[in-house]
């Protein structure tokens, strides 16, 4: 089970983090594996956003994500070569 320390906060989006890493912790408690969660999590986040903004933005979106990840903006433990 993966902890975070989150700032004790009324921010809306600290807020929302920390019920959907609740959420997360039951899961893996319950033995969903986490890539169940992780495409579940995507397929909801997707699709909300597509009702939301519509395909074009959510596609605009979607390609922006390439560069992020290639530089490590997701990645929470760095490992040097």
């Amino acid at each position: 089970m993966r902890t975070y320390e989150l700032p004790n906060s009324d921010d809306p989006s600290f807020r929302t983090l920390s019920l959907i890493l609740a959420a997360w912790n039951e899961g893996e408690e319950s033995g969903i594996p986490n890539e169940h969660m992780a495409y579940a999590a995507l397929f909801t986040a997707l699709t909300d956003l597509v009702t939301q903004y519509g395909e074009d933005a959510v596609v605009t979106l979607a390609r922006g994500l390439e560069e992020r990840i290639n530089v490590g903006e997701f990645t929470l433990h760095h490992t040097r070569q």
